[in-house]
């Protein structure tokens, strides 16, 4: 949709609030995720509030609003890994690296999602860091493998 604004010199502005989603996914292409001033930014350029950014932004999944670790970690919470203990998994890694999913960790190593399906169901419970898969995932295999990234 197409608003005609008035710009405080008198001039007529057109902004397209269709560019809003895509102003927001280029931002995060280059910055790894959406800043507080990111959003102002965006606000001021489409003339928006930033409650309103904000607001479609985290109505969306595959935004960020936290800078990603140097390694991001995926837990697989599909069928076959949810029943081989992939919840589990995940609690493990929040009690390991002290985040919870969406979160990087404080020296910023780590990032950990959850993902509905990674395509590795007979390895199950399986987990991914960055381009690796890791299957058949115990709690004493996850100690060993956080520890090779550090």
């Amino acid at each position: 949709m197409t608003k005609q604004n008035q710009s405080e010199s008198g001039l007529q502005v057109y902004v397209d609030h269709g560019d809003l989603i895509p102003m927001l996914q280029q931002i995060q292409e280059q910055n790894g995720y959406i800043s507080s001033d990111s959003i102002q930014e965006v606000a001021q350029t489409l003339r928006i509030s930033e409650n309103e950014v904000y607001g479609v932004a985290s109505f969306y999944a595959q935004f960020r609003f936290q800078a990603p670790g140097r390694h991001s970690i995926k837990i697989c919470l599909g069928t076959a890994c949810h029943v081989k203990g992939g919840e589990k998994l995940l609690e493990s890694l929040q009690r390991e690296l002290n985040i919870n999913p969406g979160e990087t960790t404080a020296d910023g190593l780590f990032d950990l999602q959850r993902v509905a399906c990674l395509g590795c169901c007979a390895l199950a419970p399986v987990m991914q860091i960055d381009d690796q898969i890791y299957g058949r995932v115990t709690n004493t295999r996850l100690k060993r493998i956080l520890e090779s990234y550090a």
